[in-house]
């Protein structure tokens, strides 16, 4: 208990320094920028990189560690000040981009422009400069995570229940009308959210052509260091690859909800109703595998059976992640990783338990934070969360400006790559399969998978295609909603439930958009998983097919993807990525070729049937 009460005291002092330094920084003119009196140079240029290079480490620090106390110690005073702490962080961040901007017609050597415009680019919601509009944009972006962050489902005064709880429901239930009543019920707490979302909108697209770019969403597209439109067009492009494998799999599901809940309700030529997916937004659909599983699939691999049997406790599981990196040659985590991370959820205190993988120092200080559940998702979520941790740790001798990965969807494909090494082999190399099953197994196990990866592909691309439009205004407030449900049934075949109409805003009842994180991420984490999955499996000399391909003790594998994770974001991402693929562009032949065996089984499985929405 002291070394808890220590670690509270801790966090009070560490919140209260954060704010003070935040605020004295923020008083000062900082950072030895020049006068305006002449043009600036260069030299200028260099010289207030290096000065906000030394606060953005002291900063970044303070900020995290106050993040870790909060995110471990949840209670009314770290949640005030944490707040206080990012809302000085964020008002910095905007002070250093448009400081960023006025270096925007000067010739500067790569290295240079490249660190200016990752500083002007690490805003996610550019502030206008103007005080009271930067402090509206603050006050709305708030309240509308607060309100996502607060949603219920009520059935009255007494009986209400969280996003958590009704989605537990909605994995589980066959029931048509009480899944009808979840989905209305969670998608009712963004009605508010409306006017708010409209008046960001404006701000935001203010703060962004004062840096430069015609709206917010190109800022966005622009992070991917080509032309904001040729990335618009390159996700096209990988989604026309995908569309056959996900249409397919698209038919196959919906006939077999038809069969559970009648053709009336899911009609066999048209989208499937939303809400019967097993998932609040139908992004994932492997709640429902039951429902779609390959006859004779007698769930032999269980992976959580298997970790019972084997008596793997939370941290025996985490040893068991980090030899895996081991054995590819990468050096063992730091003790101090198994000193500070949180494995469990304590009993005495409400902590976050989402699983995130953090690095507190630009340095060594790795810890991940989970309440681990010790199932088969969770042994893989481990996998996940330590491709961040390792990826972190390798890019730390770059420049703070670099510590980050090649783009936003490598870091996610990374610890997505590294799962897709769980593979019965691996189980079987670490003992714990005694067999791995045979290549009859493989299209439930595949099955499984597409109803995860493929399922979501869609989902992933259209939430930024809906707000793209929004930013750029070709999608007025009068069509929110309207726009929102016209990408559903193009992009995934899927249509509401019940008439909606603009008195609501279902795009707020899903995380991302209430809370401003760009989609686009996860839409090119599906991709390169798979093409890095494949690359690293070439350069093991794997001769298995493709899906049952571990990278596990291949330490040429290992040398590859470190070199890779090294760069950082210090090239063009198209060049670290070249490096490793051999290609200068992303392909989705590699998801395809891990698929194919699904693919044929589909085929067969739709014959006689009509596909398409």
């Amino acid at each position: 208990m002291k070394t808890i009460t220590s670690r509270c005291i801790f966090s009070v002092v560490t919140l209260t320094s954060l704010i003070t330094f935040a605020g004295d920084i923020q008083k000062k003119q900082p950072l030895n920028v020049p006068a305006e009196t002449t043009p600036p140079s260069e030299q200028d240029a260099q010289l207030f990189l290096e000065s906000t290079e030394a606060y953005l480490i002291r900063l970044n620090q303070k900020v995290s560690r106050a993040k870790w106390i909060h995110a471990n110690f949840i209670t009314y005073d770290t949640s005030e000040l944490v707040t206080e702490a990012d809302a000085k962080k964020t008002a910095a961040a905007v002070r250093l981009a448009h400081e960023a901007s006025r270096f925007n017609n000067l010739e500067l050597g790569e290295d240079t422009r490249r660190k200016l415009d990752k500083l002007k680019l690490a805003l996610t919601l550019p502030a206008p400069q103007n005080a009271e509009k930067n402090s509206r944009l603050s006050k709305t972006a708030t309240e509308l995570s607060n309100l996502y962050g607060k949603g219920k489902y009520c059935q009255d005064d007494n009986s209400c229940l969280s996003l958590g709880e009704i989605s537990t429901i909605m994995a589980s239930s066959r029931d048509y009308d009480e899944l009808l009543k979840l989905w209305l019920g969670w998608h009712d707490i963004a009605k508010p959210m409306r006017p708010l979302y409209e008046q960001e909108v404006g701000l935001a697209n203010e703060g962004a052509k004062e840096l430069g770019y015609a709206d917010t969403g190109a800022m966005w597209r622009s992070k991917y260091d080509m032309p904001a439109d040729d990335f618009a067009r390159d996700i096209d492009r990988l989604w026309n690859q995908i569309q056959p494998l996900y249409q397919s799999l698209h038919c196959h599901v919906r006939a077999k909800l038809g069969e559970l809940y009648g053709e009336d309700k899911v009609p066999q030529n048209g989208p499937i109703p939303a809400h019967l997916l097993g998932n609040m937004w139908a992004q994932n659909w492997d709640n429902i595998y039951n429902l779609v599983a390959p006859e004779g699939d007698n769930n032999e691999f269980n992976v959580t059976e298997q970790l019972k049997l084997h008596n793997y406790d939370e941290l025996k599981m985490v040893r068991t992640a980090e030899n895996f990196f081991i054995s590819m040659g990468f050096p063992p985590l730091p003790d101090t990783f198994y000193e500070r991370s949180l494995f469990t959820k304590p009993s005495d205190r409400d902590v976050q338990c989402h699983a995130s993988a953090w690095i507190l120092d630009n340095k060594d200080d790795l810890r991940i934070k989970m309440c681990i559940q010790r199932t088969g998702k969770g042994f893989s979520v481990i996998h996940h969360e330590l491709g961040h941790n390792f990826y972190q740790r390798a890019y730390n001798k770059q420049p703070v400006y670099f510590q980050q990965s090649a783009n936003d969807g490598f870091h996610e494909a990374v610890g997505d790559t590294i799962a897709l090494s769980v593979t019965p082999g691996y189980l079987q190399e670490i003992g714990l399969l005694d067999e791995i099953p045979d290549t009859s197994k493989d299209i439930a196990i595949l099955m499984k998978m597409a109803l995860d990866k493929v399922a979501f592909i869609p989902f992933g691309l259209l939430v930024d295609q809906w707000r793209w439009k929004v930013f750029s205004g070709e999608v007025t407030p009068e069509n929110y909603n309207k726009t929102w449900w016209e990408f559903r049934e193009k992009y995934q075949g899927i249509t509401a439930p019940t008439i909606r109409t603009e008195e609501h805003f279902d795009p707020g009842a899903k995380y991302h958009v209430p809370n401003n994180t760009p989609y686009s991420r996860y839409f090119l984490a599906h991709i390169l998983q798979f093409e890095f999955h494949r690359t690293l499996c070439d350069k093991a000399g794997n001769k298995d097919p493709i899906h049952r391909c571990s990278l596990y003790n291949s330490k040429e594998a290992g040398l590859h993807l470190n070199r890779m994770l090294e760069a950082g974001s210090s090239r063009r991402w198209q060049e670290t990525f070249a490096e490793l693929t051999g290609k200068q562009e992303m392909d989705a032949s590699a998801i395809l070729d891990y698929f194919a065996p699904l693919q044929e089984y589909l085929d067969e499985q739709n014959k006689g049937r009509l596909c398409g929405w």
